[in-house]
């Protein structure tokens, strides 16, 4: 007989440990568990059996990651700044004013620059964990000042946000883009990889329903994130950094951008023109060579629909109206190599009047308008981003002022078989044409046919005659016989599934069923939209 193992020395007992025992042998708070937690990217596990592990109702970890928490450096910042908060406690209240000034001025910080590059090793390993940095980062620009959450952090926000943005109108690196009751989605190629954030809307944001520690954990090491990869895209990009403009101001202003108070007024400003360079950037000056090759005409011609889908907008010079947000329009604009300006007097950083002859486009989002320029086009704000998704120019007729505008379809949705898919105007205006023409066609054929002079006397059904007839073969429909089969071979790999596998596929049924459930209301829904427009066209005909 072999040696029995005691119980709670093997297995899942030593791999997992929960939340108290971990936080005893760090000897931290929960709050600065918590915190050590969110920067080192260690999150709680789920065990295969609790039982086993030790419990039902605790939070368990796994153990290597402890034993790898216990040796970062870090928690000695955090027992420093323990003590620092007694220190400044005990001064204040002995109304220690002297004392009270000192201990502020030896408040213990610490930086989480090795953590990032431990957690990213490379750079191309930053870029594909983008996405939640940028969203938290463009949140937190948009926070008011408050109680909540520290000025200096909101400011640094903002301050990389503009960055960050400026780099991908210089880049012209921006894909898709999005307008949602949540915000602006965006979608930009860096470094070949794709990057997904969404802005708020220009709301006020308050933040006092979600946890404000844990948020400022988050974006704490966010900002360092997001200040690393500034770096490396700006320098990669001969782009100086911190960014400065590339022409000189009224008042011979060349300075960093974004550093101060005005930072938020900085932003617009920045977005309508140039940033300095170190070398001239020879990628757009560079031409692909013209090879025999069937490959490189290929290669050609997908790099010369790149080029004019990044120069989309490079021809037009857009005014925006004062009821438009400016930051989010002329952003998209500017990606695409358009010329952008506002109102001075409403914002300051305009580039150019209303005035201006030149001006091609006016983006506007009110129905009516009191004066208007021959030699521009007058569009709604939709017109813009539905350029970008579509890649090209769409014809401005049915995005005038006034006009009911076409469905705003989001370019981040995977078109799935038997999913919903949107009609658009064009096809939602042939649908009700072609049924208005098919109801005419059957109310002719319905009329009754015209009164005869002289009735036909009716005779009584004639005699049949008994004959034997030649038979013929019988065809099989083999579609038909094919889809019974394959019907019957599902039902009987469902009658064989095992029993812990049952519930697995029943769930992933029910989820098809209720997504087929939610596509059959939407296209209830729009064939009742159709028969309603079908009705107001008919009663505006007569």
């Amino acid at each position: 007989m072999g040696i029995q193992k005691r119980k709670g020395t093997a297995g899942a007992a030593t791999a997992f440990v929960s939340r108290g025992k971990a936080i005893k042998k760090l000897q931290l708070s929960l709050k600065d568990f918590r915190r050590l937690c969110i920067l080192k990217g260690i999150y709680p596990v789920e065990p295969r059996n609790k039982n086993k592990a030790g419990g039902q109702l605790k939070t368990y970890y796994l153990a290597k990651d402890i034993r790898f928490l216990a040796h970062e450096p870090i928690i000695t910042k955090f027992r420093a700044m323990k003590i620092f908060a007694k220190k400044l406690r005990r001064a204040i209240d002995k109304r220690m004013k002297e004392k009270e000034q000192t201990v502020r001025n030896n408040e213990p910080t610490y930086r989480l620059d090795h953590i990032v590059k431990e957690r990213y090793p490379t750079f191309i390993d930053a870029i594909r964990d983008l996405d939640d940095a940028l969203s938290m980062c463009f949140l937190f620009a948009t926070l008011p000042k408050s109680g909540l959450y520290k000025s200096e952090i909101l400011q640094l926000c903002r301050k990389l946000s503009v960055e960050f943005m400026n780099y991908v109108v210089e880049s012209r690196s921006l894909m898709k883009c999005f307008i949602s009751i949540k915000g602006f989605y965006y979608q930009a190629n860096i470094q070949g990889q794709t990057v997904t954030w969404v802005v708020p809307h220009g709301f006020p944001q308050t933040g006092d329903d979600v946890d404000a520690r844990i948020m400022t954990t988050f974006t704490e090491f966010y900002v360092t994130l997001l200040g690393f990869i500034n770096y490396k895209l700006y320098t990669n990009s001969n782009l100086v950094y911190p960014p400065k403009l590339a022409i000189e101001k009224v008042n011979a202003r060349d300075e960093e951008l974004c550093d101060g108070e005005d930072a938020k007024d900085d932003y617009l400003e920045t977005l309508t023109t140039a940033l300095k360079t170190v070398v001239k950037d020879m990628d757009e000056d560079a031409q692909i060579d013209n090879f025999d090759d069937v490959d490189a005409l290929g290669v050609h011609q997908s790099a010369e629909a790149d080029r004019c889908f990044r120069n989309l907008f490079s021809k037009l010079k857009v005014f925006l109206n004062r009821e438009v947000p400016r930051e989010p329009f002329t952003f998209v604009l500017r990606c695409f190599g358009a010329q952008v300006s506002w109102d001075a007097y409403v914002f300051p950083g305009a580039a150019f009047d209303e005035k201006d002859t030149s001006i091609t486009h006016h983006i506007v989002d009110r129905p009516v308008l009191s004066h208007k320029v021959i030699n521009r086009y007058y569009v709604q704000p939709q017109w813009v981003f539905d350029c970008v998704n579509a890649r090209r120019l769409l014809p401005v007729e049915e995005y005038f002022p006034g006009v009911e505008l076409p469905p705003h379809l989001s370019p981040f949705v995977e078109r799935k078989e038997g999913a919903y898919e949107p009609l658009s105007k064009e096809e939602m205006t042939r649908r009700i044409e072609e049924e208005n023409e098919d109801r005419d066609a059957d109310q002719v054929e319905r009329q009754p046919p015209a009164k005869k002079a002289k009735k036909e006397v009716n005779e009584g059904p004639s005699p049949k005659k008994m004959s034997v007839k030649k038979g013929k073969p019988v065809k099989v429909d083999i579609d038909r016989a094919e889809k019974m089969m394959s019907a019957e071979e599902k039902k009987l790999a469902v009658m064989m599934i095992p029993k812990k596998d049952k519930r697995l596929f029943d769930s992933i049924n029910k989820k098809k069923k209720m997504e087929k459930r939610d596509v059959n209301r939407l296209v209830k829904k729009r064939e009742e939209i159709i028969q309603m427009k079908r009705k107001n066209l008919k009663s505006g005909s007569r």
